[in-house]
């Protein structure tokens, strides 16, 4: 019966230090990951940015390149970059799982399926338009331009004037 026990103790030790060295593998991957950021640049360097793991961005640079830009396109392209950042997040991620813990783990396929599920990849970039492709003309006016005034209620139906005629007996019956 001793020997079991002592089997038992063995068993529970090495139980022990498996769910340590686990822990710490977890504890590595985990500070790896906090530390990592992502940056992106626009395709003529006039906006710069840096997302963390976490998909939070941390750093947006708005270079005097964009000065000459409307706002509206500016904004649309500090969305597509964080977009684009926030979508290399899974990538990271599972880069740091087969470092630290390995990728065949459960936990890090479930954690890896979330980050994929919370930052999708972009979705692809439509080629720009010109607006008289397929004949089209636009003929829009500019954002930053005021709307139109709005039109008032029409005006109230007229009313005819009165006449003096003597058929006329003021509505009323002829016989009162």
């Amino acid at each position: 019966m001793p020997e079991d026990i002592a089997g038992s103790e063995q068993m529970l030790a090495n139980w022990n230090q498996t769910i340590q060295q686990r822990a710490a593998r977890y504890q590595e991957m985990a500070t790896r990951v906090q530390g990592m950021t992502i940056s992106e640049r626009s395709s003529d360097g006039s906006i710069e940015m840096t997302v963390g793991s976490n998909g939070i961005l941390q750093n947006l640079v708005i270079n005097e390149s964009a000065s000459g830009k409307r706002m509206s396109e500016i904004s649309g392209e500090i969305m597509k970059l964080l977009q684009r950042a926030q979508s290399r997040i899974p990538e990271l991620l599972q880069e740091a799982m087969a470092d630290t813990i390995g990728t065949q783990d459960e936990t890090a396929n479930v954690l890896f399926n979330e980050a994929k599920k919370n930052f999708p990849a972009p979705p692809a970039e439509e080629p720009s338009r010109s607006p008289y492709d397929n004949n089209e003309i636009n003929f829009r006016v500019e954002d930053d331009a005021p709307p139109p005034p709005r039109h008032s209620a029409p005006p109230p139906p007229r009313r005819r004037p009165p006449s003096d005629d003597d058929d006329d007996f003021g509505g009323q019956s002829v016989l009162s």
